[in-house]
C-alpha cells in the first residue's frame, strides 16, 4: 500500500478584526499568498483548490509577500522570525531570521529580489533591514514610536522605503543601507494602518482608520494631496496599485472596496460587499491586491470572516467568492450518499463548508448555523446531523447545501453524534440521548461521562471518561436504550477516544487516548485484531471503507494512517499531515481517495494505492 498528496484545500486567510490583513501576489499574477495559523499558503487565483502549504513556522504566522523575482517568499510569524523559502515547492527554507522580539505585521522586498524589510511590534525596535539570502543588517527601522502596520519599498533606485505606524506617522527611509531621512506627521489623525509605492515609483500612498487617503512624492517622500475625502466610512485597512500606476483600490471596515484614479483623485468604483443595507461585520473588508501580470483586471479583496472576493472593474458584484475555514477544523463528514463525493467540515468557531471533492470548491453551509465548536457530523439519507458546543443538535439538508429552519436544544454539551435506524444517538455529559426530528425520544443516565459515539442498527457504542472501555447499549424499535450495556469491550489499555462500525456492521474500531486501535468483532464482540498500533498520541479520528476491508485513522500526532484487516501489520502513514492533530478522516471518490482536517484549516486530499 501506499498513499501520496493528491491535493490541498487551503484553510482561508487569518484575520483579525480591527487589523488589516496583507495579501500578496506573485509577478505573473497566478498565485496569491497569504498566512493562516502556523502556515503559509501559495494559492492559484484562477483555480483555488491547486495550493502549496509551507509548514516551517513553529508560532501563528502573520504575513507572507512573494519576492520581485517570484522565486522566493518571505514570511513572518509572531514570535518576530522571518523566514524567506522557495516559491516553487513551498518546501527548501533559505533562512530563518530573528528580526524584533514581537510579532511581525508586514514584510516587503526591495526591487533587486535582495533585501527584506521586516516591521512590527518589538521592544527594543519596531523593524530591521537585512539581506535575504544571509540576514546580515542593511539598515535601521527608526523614528517610530508605537508598533509599525505596514512598510513598502519603492521598486527603482534610488531605494526609497516608507513605513506607517500607530503613531499616526509616516516615515521615510532612504537606502540602501536604508536610513531613516524624513518623517510626515499631523496628516492622519489615527492608526495608519497600509502604504504603497506605485509600480513606477513616482507615488506613495497611506490609508488609516481615521479614512484618510494621503498621497507622496515617491521619491522625496514630500506630502502632496489627500483625496477621496468622505468616501469611507469607516477604517481603511489596505491599499494596492494597478500596474499602470494611474489607479489603487482600497478596502475599509465599511464593507466596501473602492477604486480611485490618482490623477483627478475621483472614485471610479465602489463594491460593496454583503448585503446592501445590512451592517455585518463578518463582511468587513480587511486586505486587498491587485494582481499584476494579468490582463482581466482582476482585484481580490479579502473579508473578516476568512472570504476572498473576486472583482472586476465593471461587474458590480463579485465574479466569485472563495470560501473556507481560517480556524481549526474540528469535525469531518462523508455525505451520506456513500460515494464519498461531497464533505461537510466544521470549524471552531461553528463555520460549516460542504465541499465538492471533485472540483475542491467549498461553500459555506446558509442558514440559522452553529455558533461554536463543531463537534460532530452523522450522515442519514440526504441529511447530516451536526451538534457544537452551543448545545445544539442541527440538521443540514445536503441537496440544498443548508441548514433546516428547526434545531434541537441539547440538555448538556455534546461530546458526539450518530445516526442509526431512523433515530440520531448524541452523546451528552450527562449521558445518551435519543432524538427523532429534532424531538427526544429517550435519555440514558450514564454513570459516567461519555468522551466519544458510534452507531449500527440496534448497536450505540460509547467511550467514557478516565475509563480504558467502552459500552454497547441496545436501540429498540421505539427509540428507548438498554438500561444495561450488552457488552462491554475491555482490551484497551487507556481513554477510549474514537470508534467507528464498519458500514456493514461487522466490525467496531475503539481508538484510545494512547494511539492504540482495537477492532472488535461485532458477532461474538471478540477482538478481532488489535495490532492498529502506530499512532504516538490520541487517536481522534477513524473511518471504514464501504468494503470493510481497511480504514484511516486520524491522531493528535498529526498522522494519518491506513489499516487492513487482513493484513494488521501492513500499514502506510501520512506523516505530518496537518499541524496541531488531525481531526478528522474520511473515505472519498469511491474510495480511491482519503480526505483529512485537522488543527492548520486545510482539507487534504490523499491518493491510496494498492489496499490488500
Amino acid at each position: 500500500m501506499s498513499i501520496e498528496i493528491e491535493s490541498i484545500l487551503a484553510a482561508s486567510p487569518a484575520t483579525t478584526r480591527g487589523q488589516p490583513t496583507h495579501l500578496s501576489c506573485d509577478p505573473k499574477g497566478e498565485r496569491i499568498a497569504y498566512a493562516s495559523g502556523k502556515s503559509i499558503f501559495l494559492r492559484n487565483i484562477d483555480n483555488p483548490a491547486l495550493s502549496k502549504q509551507y509548514t516551517g513556522h513553529t508560532t501563528t504566522t502573520t504575513v507572507a509577500r512573494f519576492s520581485p523575482s517570484g522565486y522566493w517568499v518571505a514570511s513572518g510569524d509572531v514570535s518576530g522570525k522571518v523566514r524567506v523559502w522557495d516559491a516553487v515547492e513551498a518546501v527548501n527554507t533559505k533562512g530563518e531570521y530573528a528580526i524584533i522580539s514581537g510579532r511581525i505585521n508586514d514584510v516587503a522586498w526591495d526591487g533587486d529580489s535582495q533585501r527584506v524589510i521586516a516591521v512590527g511590534d518589538g521592544r527594543e525596535r519596531y523593524g530591521h533591514c537585512i539581506t535575504a539570502d544571509s540576514g546580515n543588517s542593511v539598515g535601521e527601522i527608526t523614528g517610530h514610536s508605537k508598533v509599525v502596520n505596514a512598510v513598502a519599498i519603492r521598486q527603482q533606485r534610488p531605494l526609497r522605503a516608507a513605513t506607517v505606524s500607530d503613531d499616526s506617522t509616516m516615515c521615510f527611509l532612504h537606502g540602501a543601507p536604508f536610513k531613516f531621512a524624513s518623517k510626515a506627521a499631523g496628516l492622519h489623525k489615527g492608526f495608519v494602518l497600509g502604504a504603497a509605492f506605485s509600480p513606477d515609483g513616482s507615488t506613495l500612498v497611506t490609508v488609516g482608520a481615521d479614512r484618510r487617503i494621503q498621497l507622496y512624492d515617491g521619491k522625496t517622500g514630500e506630502p502632496t494631496k489627500q483625496i477621496g475625502e468622505g468616501g469611507h466610512s469607516g477604517s481603511i485597512f489596505a491599499v494596492s496599485w494597478a500596474k499602470d500606476s494611474k489607479r489603487f483600490v482600497t478596502a475599509s471596515a465599511d464593507q466596501t472596496v473602492q477604486l480611485w484614479e490618482v490623477e483627478s483623485g475621483e472614485r471610479l468604483q465602489s463594491w460593496r460587499i454583503g448585503h446592501e443595507s445590512a451592517v455585518s461585520v463578518s463582511d468587513q473588508q480587511v486586505g486587498v491586491v491587485w494582481p499584476h501580470g494579468r490582463t482581466d483586471g482582476l482585484i481580490i479583496s479579502l473579508s473578516l470572516d476568512g472570504n476572498l472576493n473576486y472583482l472586476k472593474p465593471g461587474s458590480s458584484t463579485p465574479v466569485t467568492v472563495v470560501q473556507g475555514h481560517n480556524k481549526s477544523i474540528t469535525a469531518l463528514g462523508a455525505g451520506s450518499d456513500g460515494a464519498g463525493n461531497t464533505l461537510l467540515t466544521g470549524s471552531f468557531d461553528g463555520r460549516v463548508c460542504s465541499w465538492d471533492v471533485a472540483t475542491g470548491i467549498g461553500s459555506v453551509v446558509d442558514g440559522q448555523a452553529h455558533s461554536n465548536q463543531i463537534v460532530q457530523f452523522a450522515p442519514a439519507s440526504g441529511r447530516t446531523y451536526s451538534v457544537a458546543w452551543d448545545d445544539t443538535l442541527r440538521t443540514i439538508d445536503e441537496s440544498a447545501s443548508t441548514f433546516a429552519g428547526s434545531s434541537a436544544k441539547l440538555s448538556a454539551q455534546p461530546k458526539g453524534v450518530a445516526a442509526s435506524d431512523g433515530y440520531v444517538v448524541v452523546a451528552i455529559n450527562s449521558g445518551i440521548a435519543v432524538y427523532s426530528d429534532d424531538n427526544l425520544v429517550s435519555q440514558l443516565d450514564a454513570e459516567l461521562t461519555p468522551t466519544t459515539i458510534a452507531a449500527y442498527g440496534s448497536f450505540v457504542a460509547v467511550g467514557a471518561e478516565r475509563e480504558s472501555f467502552a459500552k454497547v447499549y441496545e436501540l429498540d424499535g421505539s427509540g428507548k436504550l438498554s438500561a444495561r450495556p450488552t457488552a462491554t469491550l475491555t482490551n484497551s489499555t487507556a481513554q477510549i477516544s474514537a470508534l467507528s462500525f464498519s458500514p456493514d456492521g461487522k466490525y467496531l474500531a475503539a481508538g484510545n487516548s494512547s494511539g492504540k486501535i482495537v477492532v472488535y468483532d461485532t458477532g461474538s464482540w471478540n477482538v478481532a485484531t488489535d495490532r492498529w498500533s502506530a499512532h504516538t498520541a490520541r487517536v481522534l479520528s477513524i473511518a471504514w471503507n464501504k468494503a470493510g476491508t481497511h480504514a484511516t485513522s486520524g491522531g493528535l500526532d498529526t498522522n494519518v494512517f491506513v489499516w487492513s484487516l487482513a493484513k494488521p501489520g501492513s500499514r502506510v502513514k501520512a506523516p505530518n499531515a496537518h499541524k496541531d492533530g488531525v481531526y478528522g478522516v474520511a473515505w472519498v471518490s469511491g474510495d480511491q481517495n482519503i480526505a483529512s482536517t485537522g488543527g492548520d484549516a486545510a482539507v487534504k486530499v490523499w491518493t491510496v494505492k494498492g489496499l490488500q
